[in-house]
């Protein structure tokens, strides 16, 4: 079986188990796998297909922008083609790419420069406030957060994916958790605090959930 998003031939794989419902995802953004009880026929898939037609689109969107992921590399909010030479030994930018030994060598690449970026703009952001605590820098990919500020032990914890975007998105972040030190909870005077340090924080926001 196969149906069309657009120009795209999507080829369908059926997988018959003992369950009451009929569940699909894309595999990639050739196949769609479809789980389903035995009795389904393939004339009520294709009905189904059809009845889903927008969600499916959504979906495929949604894999290829995760296709895309794995094979572009982003950093301060722009997109480069990875590629890949192994007598390269220093991970190096060229005009639409970065070169890079292999996956691992440029998988230590960018886990050294969340630190090296984000503790560049936090000693440059710093001097700005006032009475702040000496506080540890932690990096770690996080699902929902792009950063946390744990008072009890005086660390603030940046998401490891603050990396692919703009440096100004960066430094908002890195505000925004500095100034839980004066509020612990997002207060009116919290936003007094942030706006003070990053006047277009409503903006950056917004930009941060796009």
């Amino acid at each position: 079986m196969e149906f069309w998003i657009g120009k795209n031939k999507i080829k369908i794989e059926i997988k018959r188990k003992p369950n009451k419902n009929l569940y699909m995802r894309f595999l990639d953004t050739q196949t769609l796998l479809i789980t389903c009880n035995r009795f389904v026929s393939e004339k009520e898939i294709e009905k189904i297909i059809v009845k889903n037609e927008k969600t499916l689109k959504k979906m495929y969107i949604q894999k290829q922008k995760e296709e895309e992921k794995n094979t572009a590399f982003y950093y301060l909010g722009q997109k480069y083609n990875q590629i890949y030479d192994a007598v390269t030994k220093e991970p190096y930018f060229i005009q639409n790419g970065i070169v890079a030994k292999d996956e691992k060598t440029l998988e230590k690449y960018y886990k050294d420069e969340c630190h090296r970026v984000f503790q560049s703009e936090i000693d440059r952001i710093l001097p700005y406030f006032q009475n702040i605590p000496t506080f540890t820098l932690k990096i770690r990919n996080m699902k929902t957060r792009w950063g946390v500020n744990n008072r009890g032990n005086n660390t603030i914890t940046l998401n490891s994916e603050l990396l692919k975007r703009d440096l100004d998105l960066i430094d908002y972040v890195i505000i925004h958790e500095l100034c839980h030190f004066y509020e612990p909870n997002h207060s009116e005077a919290f936003w007094r605090h942030v706006e003070k340090y990053y006047p277009k924080y409503k903006e950056a926001r917004k930009r941060l959930r796009e």
